[in-house]
């Protein structure tokens, strides 16, 4: 059985946060489900169609090994409200799983107060907001604490998706 990945995404993500991870999971063998609320098919900020495998009421946390957290401003305003998501979110990294975290997908990582503490990087205009949450804000292509690497930026999508999967090799259950 191959192992298995979520991406959790919404209306107006960070398209190329989207789709590289999505295939580059692929391409290392995993199963990937899509999740979005509601099941609704929905499009990136610039115009990438998100067909989702699951709603969000249907996730269990024991059916995955990683989560992708793509970004993207006006997806996370909408996201990050949503409390379902972020118990899920607080749940996965609670069983002691690996968490990519992409952009502005830093704010569903605060919104589920799982920064404080860490060092963390996200979009430079979040800078403020994560280091209010307790948080190091760190520029750097990927930063790894406590099974979360997280990124401020597509153009680092090549380095981010390596250090995921060392990071889970590291972790593997």
């Amino acid at each position: 059985m191959a192992e298995r990945a979520l991406v959790i995404a919404g209306k107006l993500i960070q398209d190329h946060e989207y789709i590289y991870p999505y295939y580059r999971l692929q391409e290392e063998g995993y199963e990937v489900d899509v999740a979005v609320r509601g099941k609704e098919t929905v499009l990136g900020s610039i115009g990438v169609k998100v067909i989702p495998t699951k709603d969000i009421p249907e996730l269990r946390v024991a059916d995955y090994e990683v989560l992708v957290l793509p970004g993207g401003a006006k997806a996370m305003e909408y996201m990050r409200q949503d409390q379902e998501i972020l118990d899920f979110i607080r749940a996965f990294h609670e069983s002691g799983r690996v968490i990519g975290s992409i952009c502005h997908a830093a704010q569903l990582l605060i919104s589920a107060r799982l920064v404080k503490g860490r060092k963390l990087s996200g979009y430079y205009s979040i800078k403020d907001d994560i280091n209010n949450a307790g948080a190091t804000y760190v520029d750097a292509p990927f930063v790894t604490d406590g099974r979360i690497v997280s990124s401020p930026h597509y153009k680092h999508l090549g380095p981010w998706m390596k250090e995921l999967f060392a990071e889970i090799k590291r972790h593997k259950k």
